[in-house]
């Protein structure tokens, strides 16, 4: 058998003693003398199984068939000329004359040794090549004839030059790129004169499978040879440029693999001197935390594949720090922590009585919630909504609860948010996500069941980062919230346990689907004795404390309290009663401080030094001497108010003019009062004819506030009419209600907060609708029991109930008769 190695020069060399005539180099006078050299016309025939010999080439076989081994040996003996033949099938061991290639290389035996291991080199020298003709003898070896093979040369154009050139420096870009190939290689290679052995040697030491060599040494035509060497130097190229880069990079990610490997090591051991937590610690402590964590299978599943992904990461990565902050957060999660709910309802209700004055709508459902829940553990948590205007006390009235029912409690303010994320959290793979603020809140809280207020739901507001309240729909619905879904947690989350209580000031904002899941309660404002209760209980003993002064070094009886409600503050809540109990506090507080002599017990004329003349009148009402003036009763953001509407007649062609920053509600009513009245004069002792000869203007002062609603419709009628009959309304009288063309007198909502003001401004007598009596049943009687109410269903006895008969003004009447009369001419 014999084998092939790849051509190695640096094992070649040696092997050439220094007596020998040949060197592998070969010089243009060497090629030609080696050319015409003669031939046999019979040779022995050597078969190579892995390589091809190509004239002019050395190189260094191993011969270990009993056949190749005598034929090397009657050869070395003899002129030491053989034909070197490569198999067909490299994998015959014994192959026959037909299984050799025709195409041969005749060659000089230049050296036999005996190797340590028992095998024979020889090293032969490629000479001419020649074609096969006839097998002569097939034992001991194979002898053939042979003929000679002629090789056809080009011309030495420019081409062929170029070609040559390329074929040189190609090869040497491949010894530069191999590290197996050595650098003597690439000086042999500069050395070669002769075009044809520059292309015989680099086909011989080329990586190409024996077929392809093979295939060249076929070809007659050495221009032809040349490009096929040159195309199969391009393949192996591109094939050696991308080995290097494949194996630079390896190199370069092991490299640094190995960095931070040693690197983390030094800072481990640099913790563990410091007593830091080293990685492995780390993540000990949170499998620890996690076994003795009670939450749900799934969340238990995910916390472990998560703790597993961050055993795999290299500390020194920036997602490290980003797992562990997240694992942490699945630990500090309240998956099923509970505080246990106190069922003491008579101590519930003293503590909301305590800390609420009045709001007994709201505290009798919370009782009833929690009277059920005693019977039943397992009722789903209410979602109530607590509208009413500011400073009434909704959001303070959340830590009541709390408080009663012994949960923790926990705030979230949602007015300006307008990001869908600040619900349901970022996804991990934003820079900077975090967990949705509903989540946040529950870690914070370290319970699955604190009283939760979402403060000013109605000031949600959404832009092109989402809709914030469509998340609140999945937070709000108890069908729902027990799987909530936050995109950073990427687990369930049971909310179905918290009590969620929401706050608002108006319902005209929030989503109708929104709305739809929550129990609304109308928080209204307080009456003028609920204030001074609160004022007592509640706003003096805390401004008392956060200025540092005693209950004796202030005194504020229950006439200088209403005289501060009704002339510096207009308003439902107390807010503003708090701002100006402070300011009283603090003209004290810098008497005491400048030891200056005062009394405690506080008068009029010394509220009036401390706070002012007083910026409101409550007798604003007094106003209607003249016709046409009527005192109507609106609600507002901060309450109930009263206003005037104001109608006055002018000789023209009937126009109706409407000022006072009214919206186009208010203009409809307007519009529809006087049609009613000119529909129906003739009930009202009003000639017809009138509407055509008088231009009519009606106004709302304080024309800078924007009004609006339909509540003033039969205060507007009322108006015109006391215009067009010249009687005037009486005093002390106001009135809310909405018509219709047929003159039907329509309930109105704020009926309370409506009340309040009139209330305020010293108002005896309202006209209503009787659709809203059971909004007066509502008020304390005690309260109401000076003022006399009027519910009425059509709009003749809103007129008949309004107007005073009596007394005309004669000037006016004279004019309408004398248009009267123009008009009969």
């Amino acid at each position: 058998m014999s084998s092939y190695d790849n051509f190695d020069l640096n094992r070649t060399l040696p092997l050439i003693s220094e007596d020998t005539e040949f060197f592998p180099l070969m010089s243009q006078e060497d090629e030609e003398e080696m050319n015409n050299e003669d031939t046999p016309d019979i040779l022995s025939i050597l078969p190579l199984r892995n390589t091809v010999l190509f004239p002019g080439v050395v190189i260094p076989i191993t011969v270990g068939r009993d056949k190749s081994i005598k034929l090397i040996k009657d050869a070395y003996r003899g002129e030491r000329i053989i034909g070197v033949v490569s198999q067909k099938d490299v994998g015959i061991e014994d192959p026959e004359f037909e299984q050799l290639n025709h195409v041969g290389t005749v060659a000089l035996i230049i050296k036999m040794l005996q190797m340590p291991d028992g095998n024979t080199t020889v090293i032969i020298q490629g000479k001419q090549r020649f074609r096969l003709n006839q097998e002569v003898q097939s034992e001991p070896y194979i002898k053939a004839s042979i003929q000679k093979f002629e090789e056809v040369r080009p011309k030495a154009d420019k081409e062929f030059k170029a070609l040559m050139a390329s074929i040189k420096e190609m090869a040497m870009q491949i010894i530069q790129l191999s590290p197996n190939i050595p650098s003597e290689a690439g000086i042999a290679i500069k050395n070669i004169e002769s075009s044809s052995f520059l292309i015989n040697f680099i086909s011989s030491n080329m990586n190409a499978e024996v077929s392809a060599k093979q295939q060249m040494l076929e070809v007659a035509n050495l221009h032809d040879r040349a490009k096929m060497v040159l195309e199969h130097l391009t393949q192996e190229l591109q094939m050696q440029e991308l080995k290097n880069q494949i194996q630079s990079k390896v190199r370069v990610d092991l490299d640094k693999q190995q960095r931070d490997y040693f690197l983390n090591q030094q800072l481990k051991t640099i913790q563990e001197e410091l007593g830091g937590n080293s990685p492995d610690l780390e993540i000990e402590n949170l499998k620890g935390r996690g076994i003795q964590k009670k939450w749900s299978k799934e969340a238990g599943l995910h916390f472990n594949k998560e703790l597993e992904k961050l055993a795999r990461m290299n500390p020194a990565a920036a997602d490290y720090s980003i797992q562990i902050n997240y694992l942490e957060l699945l630990l500090d999660l309240p998956w099923y922590d509970f505080t246990k709910d106190n069922f003491d309802l008579k101590r519930a209700a003293k503590i909301l009585e305590k800390d609420h004055y009045g709001l007994d709508k709201v505290k009798q459902r919370i009782i009833e919630y929690l009277a059920v829940l005693k019977l039943k553990h397992d009722m789903k948590a209410p979602i109530l909504c607590l509208v009413g205007p500011p400073g009434v006390g909704k959001t303070s009235l959340g830590k009541s609860i709390a408080k009663a029912l012994g949960r923790k409690y926990v705030r979230m303010a949602l007015g300006g948010i307008k990001d869908e994320a600040e619900i349901r959290g970022h996804r991990k793979t934003y820079i900077g996500a975090m967990p949705g603020r509903i989540i946040q809140s529950i870690k914070k809280a370290g319970s699955s069941n604190p009283v939760f207020v979402l403060d000013e739901i109605d000031k949600v507001g959404n832009d092109y980062r989402g809709d914030p309240s469509s998340a609140l729909l999945e937070v709000l619905d108890p069908e729902q919230n027990n799987a909530f879904y936050d995109h950073y947690v990427e687990v369930d989350y049971d909310l179905s346990s918290v009590m969620f209580i929401a706050t608002a000031n108006s319902l005209s904002s929030i989503q109708p689907a929104l709305l739809d899941r929550m129990e609304i309660i109308e928080v209204n404002g307080y009456t003028i004795e609920e204030k001074i209760e609160i004022a007592k209980q509640h706003l003096l003993p805390k401004q008392r404390e956060q200025h540092g002064i005693k209950s004796k070094d202030i005194i504020l009886k229950n006439p200088i309290i209403e005289k501060v409600i009704e002339e510096y503050t207009r308003e439902s809540g107390v807010r503003g009663l708090e701002k100006k109990i402070g300011s009283l506090v603090r003209g004290i507080a810098t008497k005491i401080a400048m030891e200056l002599d005062y009394n405690p017990v506080l008068n009029k004329n010394e509220v009036e030094t401390i706070l002012g003349p007083p910026l409101f009148d409550k007798d604003l009402y007094e106003g209607n001497e003249v016709a046409g003036v009527v005192t109507g009763l609106a609600w507002t953001q901060v309450g109930g108010d009263i206003l005037f509407i104001e109608a006055s007649l002018s000789q023209g062609k009937g126009k109706l003019s409407l000022t006072g920053n009214l919206g186009e509600v208010m203009k409809e009513s307007a519009t529809i009062a006087m049609a009613y009245l000119r529909a129906h004069a003739s009930k009202f002792n009003i000639d017809r004819r009138i509407f055509d000869r008088w231009d009519v203007h009606i106004h709302v002062p304080a024309g800078a506030t924007p009004k609006d609603g339909p509540s003033a419709g039969i205060t507007m009628l009322t108006a015109l009419t006391s215009a067009f009959t010249q009687h005037k309304v009486k005093p002390h009288l106001a009135m809310t209600g909405e018509i219709t063309l047929r003159g039907k007198v329509l309930p109105v909502g704020g009926i309370k907060e409506k009340i309040l003001a009139a209330k305020r401004a010293n108002i005896k007598e309202i006209i209503l609708s009787k659709s809203n009596r059971k909004d007066i049943l509502e008020i304390k009687e005690n309260y109401i029991r000076d003022m006399k109410f009027h519910y009425v269903t059509e709009m003749e006895e809103v007129i008949e109930l309004a107007l005073v008969k009596d007394k005309v003004i004669d000037a006016i009447d004279l004019n309408i008769k004398e248009t009267s009369e123009g008009i009969s001419k």
